[in-house]
């Protein structure tokens, strides 16, 4: 069992940064591929930042280039750096931690934080 926490969230004005981060708890933290979504009202869950276990990382096209994935095995914790932020990056965001074990699939979700970018 895996227990993650974001924070980090806040207001913002346009064109600043902010850093989630992403805490987790429970073992083998190194073992999952971690990711950042964000779901704004009205709209469905969207995968923005990916990072595997090996330190690969994916983007969505629409934060590539302004945010950046990054993890701390040694802390259990996982980070977004967001900067150059828009409005329309406004969201509830969420920290997914993700493995397949054994033939079983393992995955957690946090609570989420939120971000707010005014214009």
């Amino acid at each position: 069992q895996v227990q993650l926490v974001e924070s980090g969230g806040g207001l913002v004005q346009a064109g600043g940064s902010l850093r989630l981060s992403c805490a987790a708890s429970g073992s083998n933290f190194g073992s999952y591929a971690m990711a950042w979504y964000r779901q704004a009202p009205g709209s469905q869950r969207d995968m923005v930042a990916t990072i595997t276990s090996g330190g690969t990382r994916n983007y969505a096209d629409s934060v590539k280039g302004r945010f950046t994935i990054s993890r701390d095995n040694a802390k259990n914790t996982m980070y977004l750096q967001m900067n150059s932020l828009k409005p329309e990056d406004t969201a509830v965001y969420y920290c997914n931690a993700d493995r397949r074990i054994f033939g079983r699939q393992q995955n957690y979700w946090g609570q989420g934080t939120q971000v707010t970018v005014s214009s």
